[in-house]
């Protein structure tokens, strides 16, 4: 028997870059035993996501309101738990993460049978590699996953994620609202669920804009720190 794969794309003000991610989407071959779905979670963009989304015949979960990443990645989640999906794949719509990796995810997750895998930017230092301060955010993520979980994570800020079965059923009741990658891996080492990382190929982002900006960066880091830490004390 087939395994399910859904592929989750969170958008918020993708138009630009969302026809050639899912373009991109038709064109992989997955190994021979898995079949493939995508869903578009629209998180209330004010632009043409949804529509193109639509004309593309891919299935569109319209948010009610903007619920941030977190709020959508979760719905996707919880979309992929109530149809007996095997795997859950987050795709960010920005362009960022190609299509053509998530085989790589697939074969670590088939050959290892950890339950969460990360796509990683940093292991073979291959493709964008993001801005230098933001590698420093980075870089202070891995030291505090390290504390949290005793995982060494070097890419914990990365959205490109697969996760099993037991990790689809631990992240849809419990999954952080905003900036939820670093915060998340606290959630899912307290669970016991493994997780490993694989090198990957990104890019810059293709349209759209980061939801974090450069003013906001020093929120973000103390946002997340906190948000890890309550994790971490939190039966």
């Amino acid at each position: 028997m087939s395994q399910k794969v859904l592929i989750i794309i969170p958008c918020y003000n993708e138009e630009t870059s969302l026809p050639l991610v899912l373009k991109e989407i038709g064109t992989i071959k997955l190994p021979n035993g898995f079949m493939m779905e995508a869903v578009v979670i629209n998180d209330c963009s004010t632009d043409d996501t949804k529509n193109i989304a639509r004309k593309l015949y891919t299935t569109v979960l319209d948010l009610p309101m903007n619920l941030g990443i977190g709020g959508a990645v979760q719905t996707g989640i919880k979309y992929a738990l109530a149809n007996n999906f095997d795997f859950a794949i987050q795709l960010d719509g920005d362009g960022q993460h190609p299509p053509a990796e998530i085989e790589k995810l697939l074969l670590a997750q088939q050959n290892t049978g950890v339950d969460i895998v990360i796509g990683s930017r940093f292991i073979d230092k291959q493709g964008f590699q993001s801005s230098f301060l933001r590698r420093l955010g980075i870089n202070y993520f891995y030291l505090l996953n390290r504390i949290f979980t005793g995982n060494y994570i070097f890419d914990s800020t990365s959205g490109f994620r697969l996760l099993n079965r037991k990790a689809i059923a631990v992240a849809a009741v419990r999954y952080p609202d905003d900036y939820p990658e670093p915060e998340s891996l606290v959630i899912f080492a307290k669970a016991g669920l493994k997780i490993k990382e694989v090198a990957v190929n990104m890019r810059s982002r293709l349209g759209g804009k980061s939801s974090i900006q450069h003013g906001a960066s020093l929120f973000y880091i103390i946002k997340v720190t906190i948000g890890m830490l309550f994790s971490f004390i939190r039966n």
